[in-house]
């Protein structure tokens, strides 16, 4: 769970494992092109290269990070030496991130709480796809503290829970703010995951419900009987930022804020289509 949940809190995190994990994919099917263009096997490549195929996978695949020297191979092998700049430049690029990365969990969960309130205070509309957990935006303390204890156990950080709940409930004040909107969707499964005892979590989903009354929410779940035409994938949550503010790699959606909207937007990449998704509340 708590490799699930680092995605999800990443998500509009500049310094997130998730963007970390992004830019190594986004490396490796540069590399992947750059080799299929060149018309040679993953076999001829390693050969030419002087290492064991399995790396080439290994690379291609994103599960080992590519050293500079490999990328320089890589790109001398298949014909594309003037692309090796450009490619190193990125793979630093990631590596910075994942030190970055690595040095906030040293610090606690409080500072990773703390590091999106900027964002969030400056994000006008929300659309948020959970698949694993309930969205941070709507967790209520209980959850959030035995979610939180799950990740800092798992992750071996320190144990500042308390103090990195308090951050996150004064980031999800924004819900109640004016000049925020949000529209959710969740599969069924976030309703069914026991994060914590039985209390804890009849109170999660009476703080769903009420929810619902908010005027600047909109939420929705897939049931499990839905018939996909997409798989459940991981969190998904662009932000639009409030009028003159840039925020670099995020989706600009409509002004709309409603579920349908989040629902038909979420399908291209991760819900499933607006005919297909029922509310079960």
């Amino acid at each position: 769970m708590g490799h699930c949940q680092q995605r999800k809190e990443a998500a509009c995190r500049r310094h997130s494992s998730s963007a970390v994990q992004q830019a190594r994919e986004a490396l490796a099917a540069r590399l992947r092109d750059i080799r299929l263009d060149s018309g040679i096997t993953k076999r001829e490549l390693a050969a030419r290269c002087g290492w064991h195929e399995a790396k080439s996978s290994r690379i291609e695949s994103a599960r080992t990070p590519p050293s500079d020297a490999d990328i320089r191979a890589w790109c001398a092998a298949c014909g594309a030496d003037d692309q090796a700049p450009d490619l190193t430049a990125a793979n630093r690029q990631s590596t910075e991130m994942h030190v970055e990365w690595r040095r906030l969990q040293r610090s606690g969960l409080r500072q990773l709480q703390e590091s999106g309130a900027t964002l969030y205070e400056r994000t006008r509309q929300f659309r948020v796809y959970c698949f694993d957990v309930v969205p941070a935006f709507l967790q209520t303390p209980g959850y959030a503290s035995a979610l939180l204890s799950l990740i800092a156990s798992f992750r071996g950080m320190p144990d500042d829970v308390s103090r990195a709940v308090e951050a996150r409930m004064r980031s999800n004040s924004v819900v109640r703010e004016g000049g925020h909107r949000f529209a959710l969707v969740i599969e069924e499964s976030v309703l069914r995951h026991r994060i914590s005892d039985a209390d804890t979590m009849a109170g999660q989903l009476g703080h769903l419900l009420t929810s619902l009354t908010l005027p600047s929410v909109a939420l929705g779940a897939i049931p499990f009987a839905v018939q996909r035409t997409v798989w459940p994938r991981s969190a998904l949550r662009p932000c639009e930022p409030l009028p003159g503010r840039q925020l670099t790699g995020r989706r600009s959606p409509s002004s709309e804020c409603s579920l349908r909207a989040a629902v038909r937007d979420s399908s291209t990449g991760a819900a499933g289509t607006a005919g297909r998704c029922s509310i079960v509340w």
